[in-house]
């Protein structure tokens, strides 16, 4: 089986943790590192898996993933760079951290070192989130195919080209917190109307649960499935109307474009 170490077990490192053993990993085959030694001795825990420094995790390892803050990197690499990694054996790095292109690790890493980059989200804590991966300058077919497998544990798993990666924390890695403002918005408006918190709440939830749902297994468009419950001159036509004068769409755009441009500048970029 390959083995996965996980620097950092924060709550993107432990959804994957979880995931991977859910799907049938041994522990064996995964260790994590991570900073506090409280957390780790958690994790260990948890999940019976072994916790151990940074170079100790990287030396035995197929995959290393690295899941810190970006604040955080330079000190993880410069605790690898101290590693005899060996890309000839098939290794390789996958980075989930925001906004940090792979270049900036093969600077780091010996020359021609495999990296995959991941835009997690945070709907993998429940086994639903979407990764994004892009292979950098030297990821082959195969890498991108392991770390595809890999991710397959906590959710979808989509390939982009590197260059569409700000794009992608706009649209899926900030969007959870798009959908939690418009949860939070509709049950507050719900209790403005005259319903309990806990009504609106259940409401909202299952109404967003449901609608998600039908969107992903009917195969029609949402275009389609909204065009099917607004009926000419009643109620959700009258609550459309109002969306669209208050400029919904252009705020989404605008709120993309934003998170997309801090994305780029995060990572070194220009815009």
């Amino acid at each position: 089986m390959t083995r996965i170490a996980v620097i950092g077990g924060g709550r993107i490192g432990e959804a994957l943790i979880a995931g991977l053993l859910q799907s049938g990993r041994a522990p064996k085959d995964l260790v994590v590192a991570e900073s506090s030694a409280e957390r780790a001795d958690e994790l260990t825990g948890l999940f019976g898996i072994r916790a151990t420094t940074i170079a100790d995790a990287a030396e035995g390892a197929d995959v290393v993933v690295i899941a810190v803050k970006p604040n955080d990197v330079d000190a993880v690499m410069a605790e690898l760079t101290s590693v005899e990694l060996d890309g000839d054996r098939e290794q390789m790095v996958v980075s989930l951290v925001a906004g940090l292109p792979t270049s900036r690790y093969e600077a780091k890493l010996p020359a021609g070192f495999p990296v995959v980059r991941v835009m997690p989200n945070t709907p993998m804590l429940v086994g639903e989130g979407v990764s994004v991966i892009a292979g950098g300058r030297y990821a082959k077919p195969e890498h991108l195919a392991l770390v595809t497998d890999v991710l397959a544990s906590v959710g979808k798993v989509v390939a982009v080209a590197e260059s569409q990666m700000d794009a992608v924390t706009a649209v899926s890695g900030s969007g959870p917190a798009y959908f939690f403002l418009i949860v939070e918005a509709m049950v507050d408006a719900g209790v403005g109307i005259g319903l309990t918190r806990a009504t609106a709440t259940e409401l909202v939830v299952q109404t967003m649960l449901g609608s998600a749902a039908m969107l992903d297994r009917s195969g029609e468009s949402a275009t389609d499935l909204r065009a099917a419950v607004t009926s000419p001159g009643g109620t959700t036509a009258a609550a459309l109307r109002e969306l669209e004068r208050g400029g919904v769409r252009t705020a989404f755009y605008e709120a993309l474009v934003a998170a997309k441009s801090r994305s780029a500048v995060l990572g070194g970029g220009t815009e």
